[in-house]
């Protein structure tokens, strides 16, 4: 089964403009899932982050993992540094996918969410929308701070990314692991902090925000500001944590991402 439908969907992939196998990864195939959800990393993140959450969701829910460029198998590609082209690259890559039953909702934390809310407002141009966006660790596109990571010398880098508390440590204590990854977090941290959102950019899909209270880097106004990203239904869940609230407590997460996303489906 797994393998009748990764060819077929190799065929249906052949015609995108974006290689659809490139940038979209399925850890775990399922047959007939009841929903779909897409899931958007952070910054420096990658697909296999959302391993564990395929596997704890499938058979019935399938997770589609987006693979940015610049990291794992795609580390000899340039970094994007730039939302509105990562987006654009993104949406093109799932194009084909976007109009099947079960229609998709989108999870994306921290940039990801960002990169999840502007794929979703192009769907919208065509017609199309995310069964429910659900927007992790990140405030709302209309709510902009003045930040400068990306600037920092590897040093201060590295610092802000052990401070969060969302990559393993013995990554970044391996001087050729750190050599590795650092190209594609900076880049990352470059495209989100000059990211300025469209504050009249509206979804017509339901909008749920995930956020840990003690997380630096949203706050609860910022994350119930995302109401006025929709006219549909809005919800915030608050966890307890910090920006990497879901690392800390998965099951929680998991249980209350599968809830949204089966309710949607």
């Amino acid at each position: 089964m797994g393998r009748d439908r990764a060819a077929r969907e190799e065929s249906a992939m052949a015609g995108a403009t974006t290689d659809s196998r490139e940038w979209v990864r399925l850890f775990h195939p399922a047959a007939a899932p009841k929903a779909r959800v897409v899931c958007f990393p952070h910054a420096g993140g990658s697909a296999t982050f959302f391993h564990p959450v395929s596997g704890a969701l499938q058979p019935d829910i399938e997770v589609l993992a987006i693979q940015y460029p610049g990291r794992q198998d795609r580390r000899a590609e340039d970094p994007i540094t730039d939302i509105a082209t990562l987006a654009d690259r993104v949406f093109d890559a799932l194009r084909p996918r976007l109009a099947r039953e079960p229609r998709p909702a989108f999870f994306g934390h921290s940039m990801g969410a960002t990169v999840a809310f502007e794929v979703a407002v192009r769907m919208r141009r065509e017609g199309l929308a995310p069964s429910v966006l659900i927007a992790s660790g990140r405030r709302a596109p209309s709510q902009h701070r003045t930040e400068g990571v990306h600037l920092r010398d590897d040093t201060g880098l590295v610092a802000e990314i052990r401070k969060l508390n969302g990559t393993d440590a013995r990554l970044l204590d391996d001087e050729d692991m750190l050599h590795a990854i650092l190209p594609a977090m900076r880049a990352d941290y470059r495209a989100i902090e000059r990211y300025v959102g469209d504050p009249d950019a509206v979804l017509d899909c339901p909008v749920e925000v995930f956020v840990g209270d003690t997380d630096e880097q949203v706050t609860l106004e910022e994350a119930h500001a995302w109401q006025g990203h929709t006219t549909g239904d809005f919800a915030v869940h608050v966890f307890r944590g910090g920006h990497f609230y879901l690392t800390a407590r998965p099951a929680e997460t998991i249980e209350r991402l599968a809830s949204a996303v089966r309710s949607r489906a």
